[in-house]
């Protein structure tokens, strides 16, 4: 199996300093800083938008894996994920995780999709890698 990398690079110190981030496929290469991290609206990314953007793709390959393995084929799903990043005893924590969740899936009742979805969930190999966070899940089967 592949093993994936990133790079990431920081100059200065925490509050003033800045640094560049590089995915080894070459489909990202951006800058991020603490106040790209704080939410000031400076511009570069932060490493809880990476993993909410991990997260959110890893869910609906998962989903859509179970889904299509249970018989019920989806038309699309699409997945945000909320990564908060939140002041603790001693510094911060990620924690939690929403994701959200809406499917278009023929032929599926809800009760089923809930299932699948949560079980997912649980089996998403991201979700897997964070099991220390609490992850919550709103799942909505949409009609066609």
């Amino acid at each position: 199996m592949p093993t994936r990398k990133a790079d990431a690079e920081w100059r200065g110190d925490l509050k003033q300093g800045e640094g560049t981030l590089h995915l080894g496929s070459g489909a990202f290469d951006g800058k991020y800083s603490f106040r790209s991290r704080m939410g000031d609206g400076s511009g570069g990314t932060n490493p809880e938008e990476l993993i909410a953007a991990a997260h959110a793709g890893c869910y609906s390959m998962a989903l859509s894996a179970s889904l299509a393995g249970a018989g019920h084929t989806p038309t699309s799903v699409h997945t945000t994920a909320n990564v908060h990043f939140n002041p603790v005893d001693g510094g911060f924590a990620i924690n939690p995780i929403e994701l959200v969740t809406e499917a278009i899936v023929p032929g599926i009742d809800n009760a089923t999709f809930q299932k699948i979805a949560e079980d997912a969930k649980q089996n998403c190999p991201v979700s897997k890698a964070l099991a220390a966070t609490d992850i919550h899940l709103k799942a909505t089967l949409l009609e066609q």
